[in-house]
């Protein structure tokens, strides 16, 4: 089953993809979307499907695969079932500096402003969990990610109760909620070479996450230096996850369930999860998008929000299995 697994993915995320092109308030014929691919210019349609579902398409399947990744490559340093990218203080850095854009005016006067200071802030809060947690385990870096993480929520909740007018609290509160509507190949520019980074440096980490299964102590008697697994971890989920969160916002769940989804499915061995849980993630997060275009109940929902909906009770069904498992 394993052998197959990642080409089965692949097959999936490919068909997801494809409909992700189709869907929408306006739906399209495979022609149309063949048509427009061949020659993007030709007309509104072929412009629809090139400069609108194509990078949206683009952003989603980087997202999805580097949450998945990221939240695979956590829980396995962590060795905690529940850890995600948010509980190092990268989503929280990030929501951070995209509220400081928007609150002092610089998303109003450059489009890219909200994206380039969320992505600061998603480095600065890692690094400042790393500089706490030098030299104190495994612990002290939950201990000061969740501390960042608080703090800056706290920032957040301030911006709002501050907002100049009720457009920014607006705005702040639209981006915090996670979407994907209307990026474009700006967008793909920006997030791309941070999260490919991100992930190159995760998938480093494959070796030693199987090791550090047994415990610090004996991965490192096998020759695994722990402390740059931990560093690898941390620097490739800032750079992957501060890039995604930049431009789509606070997205969650998504590096909680994909790595719980596929870790069954390889025998519970943390560095074969990766590469399924990545795209098990993408295909989460395109699925996710195309619901959120079809499914109208009055106004749009966001794709965080329909994600979170949705991932919710996958959360709680994974906090009472873990209470059973250790009772």
């Amino acid at each position: 089953m394993t052998r197959w697994l990642v080409p089965g993915l692949l097959t999936l995320l490919a068909i997801i993809s494809a409909a992700s092109l189709f869907a929408g308030t306006i739906w399209l014929s495979p022609q149309a979307v063949i048509a427009g691919l061949g020659d993007p210019h030709s007309n509104l349609t072929a412009m629809l499907v090139t400069e609108i579902r194509l990078p949206r398409l683009v952003i989603a399947i980087l997202i999805g695969a580097i949450l998945g990744l990221s939240g695979a490559v956590l829980q396995g340093l962590l060795r905690n079932p529940l850890a995600e990218p948010g509980l190092l203080g990268v989503s929280g850095g990030a929501a951070f500096g995209a509220v400081i854009a928007i609150y002092f005016g610089f998303s109003a006067t450059y489009i890219l402003a909200t994206p380039v200071f969320a992505l600061v802030g998603a480095l600065v809060t890692t690094s400042l969990a790393l500089m706490l947690s030098r030299g104190g385990g495994t612990l002290s870096l939950i201990l000061a990610g969740s501390a960042i993480s608080g703090i800056a929520f706290a920032g957040v909740v301030l911006a709002l109760n501050l907002a100049p007018n009720p457009y920014a609290a607006y705005e702040i509160m639209t981006w915090l909620m996670g979407s994907l509507a209307d990026r474009s190949w700006d967008h793909v520019q920006i997030a791309a070479p941070f999260i490919l980074a991100g992930a190159v440096l995760l998938m480093f980490t494959a070796r030693g996450l199987d090791a550090l299964a047994l415990g610090e102590v004996q991965a490192e008697s096998l020759g695994v230096d722990v402390g740059r697994i931990r560093m690898l971890a941390l620097v490739g989920t800032a750079l992957g996850v501060g890039g995604a969160t930049a431009v789509s916002g606070a997205i969650a769940f998504v590096g909680l369930v994909a790595p719980h989804v596929i870790r069954p499915l390889v025998g519970h061995r943390p560095g074969a999860t990766l590469v399924p849980a990545a795209i098990a993630g993408a295909i989460l997060v395109v699925t996710a998008d195309i619901a959120t275009r079809v499914i109208r109940f009055g106004p749009p929902i966001n794709l965080g929000v329909f994600i979170s909906v949705v991932g919710s009770p996958f959360f709680l069904w994974l906090v009472l299995h873990v209470r059973k498992r250790t009772a």
